[in-house]
């Protein structure tokens, strides 16, 4: 299998073991790009929404691992919760 596009199947399962224990909702935009909730299913809690990710920018695995590093520090240094912008 060549380097090609992640499905977006592929890219939100990554993401999704990632961040576990949290739970990650995604929206599709129309300009496709995604919007990313991360939010405790226990309690309802959003930590994080990001909006505005480029599905085009991330075709390789690394790719893909960089951007999950960048939302766990967003997590870790975000614990109050709010809206960031990658």
């Amino acid at each position: 299998m060549g380097a090609g596009m992640f499905t977006l199947a592929q890219l939100r399962n990554c993401i999704e073991e990632a961040l576990l224990p949290l739970t990650c909702e995604f929206t599709l935009c129309r300009d496709s790009s995604l919007t990313l909730k991360v939010f405790d299913a226990e309690s309802g809690r959003v930590d994080l929404v990001v909006t505005g990710i480029s599905v085009n920018k991330l075709k390789t695995p690394q790719d893909v691992a960089t951007m999950v590093e960048e939302l766990r520090y967003e997590l870790h240094s975000n614990t109050v919760g709010g809206a960031i912008s990658i």
